[in-house]
């Protein structure tokens, strides 16, 4: 998962790849399907040719990360609630906004954000429930000093999903359970794949995958329930994340383990290349495996002149941006088990790419003044193409 260019950010971040830096999702399994058409915007006119209509028509949910800002500012409130049929919290549900101070809860943001939702038809992809970043410090210090046993961090964390869940139940459609705890081409792998330096798993094991699962369904057996990461599709150039992310949750599904589906965030930069093709065998490889897919956080990075304006340094990045935007939004539909494609923001203006990436931008599909993209009316165009088809000529000549 990814934080908002606006918040305060403390994210480590590897090179020589396409990196993503979000969280997990899984789905429980017997829970119940989006509807497939989405009601109608209370608070906001969704016209026809948005991509929250178009997707609808063929059952596909578009979604955005959507941090306050993007709901009280008119303009991108507007958006939010116009384009898009499914929210996911930027930092809003992360443990450290929610409990920031043990004992002591502020859900302000995420109840915000789960209103706006209902208000506008929405639905809501809750987001996260264990990642090793965005932790808060009462318990990474009392961790670190020893005065939290490994045995109290499993409690606190059973603990955490149970009473986070609980709060939201029947109001999440999908929960990124678990995020990034599997090796990366930089990282120490342990034997299945999973990261050895991994907060999570350095303390607790493998096996803590499977028990925030089981916690998470225990708390809301109707919630979708999934893993999250980046490079999982084969981004990376290779496929070997993604073997190992496959097995992993193929021995998870085997054992009984209500997980449900694996979002691929969709993170890319320009210079590395991408392949949708590959990536529509990857999602289609954990859609074999009888689960759902989901494009969790997809934007587009390239090298732009400077933070604020954005533009482009060259003119073949301009092309190359709503191009993969396009293979990732093509991937999923060509995979009848991917049931959501969720844009992280939408505005270059309050993207969180200019602060981990120097020198990089122009990451979303409205730039900085809100105008409309390129790479807008490229998934416009798709989603087009998918729900009407194209012209029928046979009999025009």
């Amino acid at each position: 998962m990814k934080l908002s260019r606006l918040a305060v950010i403390g994210t480590t971040v590897g090179t020589a790849a396409v990196l993503g830096i979000s969280t997990a999702a899984m789905a429980t399994s017997g829970a119940p399907a989006a509807p497939k058409h989405p009601a109608a915007a209370s608070a906001t006119t969704v016209a026809p040719d948005s991509l929250r209509a178009l997707a609808a028509k063929i059952g596909l949910r578009i979604g955005t990360a959507a941090g306050p800002s993007r709901l009280t500012t008119p303009q991108l409130a507007a958006i939010t609630a116009g384009q898009f049929s499914v929210l996911t919290p930027e930092n809003e549900m992360k443990w450290q906004v929610v409990e920031p101070t043990q004992g002591q809860f502020d859900w302000t943001g995420a109840d915000n954000l789960v209103k706006f939702a209902k208000a506008n038809g929405q639905l809501v992809r809750g987001h996260t429930l264990m990642w090793h970043s965005q932790l808060p410090d009462w318990l990474t210090t009392g961790v670190a000093n020893g005065t939290i046993s490994d045995a109290q961090l499993k409690s606190l964390l059973h603990q955490h999903i149970t009473t986070e869940v609980s709060r939201y139940k029947g109001k999440i459609w999908q929960w990124d359970v678990a995020n990034e705890v599997f090796a990366n081409s930089w990282d120490t792998a342990q034997p299945d794949g999973l990261n050895a330096n991994d907060f999570w798993i350095q303390h607790l094991g493998s096996g803590i995958l499977a028990d925030a699962f089981r916690w998470a369904h225990a708390a809301d057996p109707h919630a979708l329930l999934c893993y999250n990461d980046f490079n999982i599709a084969g981004e990376d150039g290779t496929n070997a994340k993604y073997q190992n992310v496959h097995d992993f949750v193929a021995k998870l599904k085997a054992q009984g383990v209500p997980i449900d589906c694996v979002g691929e965030q969709g993170h890319l930069d320009t210079q590395y290349g991408f392949s949708g093709t590959r990536m529509q065998q990857d999602l289609q490889g954990y859609a074999s495996l009888g689960l759902k897919v989901a494009i969790t956080e997809a934007d587009v990075r390239t090298f732009v002149n400077n933070a604020t304006d954005q533009v482009p340094t060259s003119n073949p990045e301009t092309l190359a941006q709503p191009y993969e935007f396009g293979q990732m939004l093509k991937a999923c539909l060509a995979v009848k088990n991917c049931i959501s494609f969720t844009i992280w923001g939408f505005d270059d203006a309050e993207s969180w790419v200019p602060g981990v990436f120097a020198g990089e931008g122009y990451s979303d599909i409205y730039d900085v003044n809100l105008n409309k993209k390129d790479a807008y009316f490229e998934l416009q165009q798709d989603l087009r193409l998918a729900a009407f088809g194209a012209p029928d000529r046979r009999r025009t000549f």
